[in-house]
């Protein structure tokens, strides 16, 4: 759940949100409120009934952004699938089919009672639908079932939740999770309308207990907003400073699980935490990587992306997302094992574009095709006919290290696509400055004679006028 709210009330409101709406005045004997017994970010063993609901002339409903090839049962096997991220036990999973929306549940009140007698027959403790409800669409279909529900987007929060370990990550988490509490809190709470004064900064005479919490909500929205600007500016200074040093930035992006921990782990020798789940990676890092002699660069590991992405998320996370959107060269890897590999492509895509990205822009986009350790010789022949028709494509396994020096060199090719070929004359007691060109140069070709040494380099256009000024001290520049 949340962490770092510096406030009990808060803590108690939102506790109070997420497990115990309350009953409406109009609420008969069997309609009490939802008993729960922990925040949901622990419900490891938790009971679960997953539910997909799908419009019978649309193949998703209310999801954002839509990705039209991708099934009811592919969705409903993801939405397991981010279950199974908080290890909940997921007893029973099902596609319900949609005539109509109902405004007042969301699925038709005949469906929902069937649900609830699975409910009773198998001990269900938590139900997840897989779209967006209202706050109040959320707190009338509890009342049927006698059982927390959740939806899409607030199961998604519990995930990032439980993963943010570094202080910015769990910042950007709390700022998503209380904007979108804050509706359900306005909405459910309405009808208690209780009235305290005078308990110090509760509040003042006749501040109700909604307007209260309202307040310390928006109160600490606030200070985590200024919190993460910070972050920005700083994130700002750094990427000047790298800038500053001719240094490349690659953003690795794409569909959650589709392997880039892995790949950053590989290129990186780093210990990023790379498992079979959603979601596994959830705080950036960056690593500088070696690609050629005297080519450097840094790579960066971001958050995944999913369908329907919460708005909330998208919002929080923009210092980090900002990284994405000021590299040099955007990696995405794609899992393209997966049967949905093109909708999970057009779900990243998506999120590129909502966050400003052009396509055809200054930063070039090269896609890594993943996993094809897991690809039947049929279907590798098939992604390397695919991939030798495009540009900007790499096949790998970042498991068995299968085609990684190929895209390791490929991206260097990327990166170089603004330096030039030079042939750079030292004499033969420069030999500091020939290894210092070694050091920071490409050396691609190598000529010795009587008089001098005459090296062939790939150099930027910094490095060439670091040589223009300094011929004595670093080379000369030949025709």
């Amino acid at each position: 759940m949340i962490k770092g709210i510096d406030s009990d009330q808060i803590k108690l409101v939102k506790k109070e949100i997420t497990l115990d709406r309350g009953p409406s005045p109009d609420d008969g004997p069997d309609n009490g409120p939802v008993d729960g017994d922990a925040p949901l970010g622990q419900v490891s063993g938790t009971k679960v009934l997953v539910l997909h609901p799908c419009h019978k002339t649309r193949p998703s409903v209310r999801l954002r952004p839509p990705s039209s090839q991708r099934t009811p049962q592919a969705r409903l096997e993801e939405a397991v699938s981010l279950c199974h991220a908080l290890h909940m036990n997921v007893v029973q999973s099902l596609i319900v089919r949609l005539s109509k929306l109902t405004p007042a549940t969301y699925i038709g009140k005949g469906k929902l009672l069937e649900m609830a007698d699975i409910i009773s027959l198998k001990n269900i403790e938590l139900v997840i639908l897989d779209c967006e409800l209202t706050p109040g669409q959320q707190r009338n279909i509890e009342r049927l079932l006698k059982v927390k529900v959740i939806d899409r987007t607030g199961l998604i929060l519990e995930i990032f939740g439980e993963r943010a370990q570094t202080k910015e990550g769990v910042l950007q988490v709390e700022l998503a999770h209380l904007t979108y509490e804050k509706s359900r809190l306005v909405r459910s709470w309405t009808h208690l309308e209780r009235q305290r004064g005078g308990f110090g900064f509760l509040g003042g005479p006749g501040e109700s207990q909604i307007e209260s919490d309202r307040r310390q909500i928006g109160e600490r929205i606030t200070r985590i907003g200024k919190q993460l600007d910070d972050v920005s500016r700083t994130r700002a200074l750094h990427r000047s400073g790298r800038k500053k040093n001719q240094i490349p930035v690659v953003a690795m992006v794409g569909y959650t699980n589709a392997g880039k921990s892995t790949l950053f782990n590989y290129l990186t020798d780093a210990d990023v935490l790379a498992e079979n789940m959603l979601f596994a990676t959830l705080d950036p890092t960056m690593r500088e990587i070696n690609l050629v002699p005297g080519k450097k660069a840094i790579l960066s590991d971001t958050v995944g992306f999913i369908s329907a992405l919460p708005i909330q998320l998208v919002a929080a996370f923009k210092a980090t997302l900002e990284e994405v959107m000021e590299a040099d060269l955007i990696l995405h890897v794609r899992d393209i094992s997966h049967p949905d590999t093109e909708a999970q492509k057009e779900d990243v895509m998506a999120v590129l574009l909502s966050l400003g990205l052009e396509e055809g822009a200054d930063c070039p986009i090269y896609e890594v095709w993943s996993k094809i350790d897991l690809l039947d010789d049929e279907q590798r022949q098939v992604f390397e006919n695919l991939a030798a028709l495009k540009q900007n494509v790499s096949l790998l396994s970042a498991v068995t290290g299968e085609g990684c020096d190929d895209f390791r060199s490929a991206l260097n090719d990327m990166l170089a696509k603004g330096d030039e070929i030079l042939k750079i004359a030292y004499a033969h007691d420069q030999g500091a400055a020939m290894a210092w060109m070694y050091k920071h140069g490409e050396v691609i070709g190598r000529e010795d004679t009587e008089r001098e040494t005459i090296l062939k380099a790939r150099i930027d256009a910094k490095l060439r006028g670091r040589i223009e000024k300094n011929p004595t001290l670093i080379g000369r520049i030949v025709d």
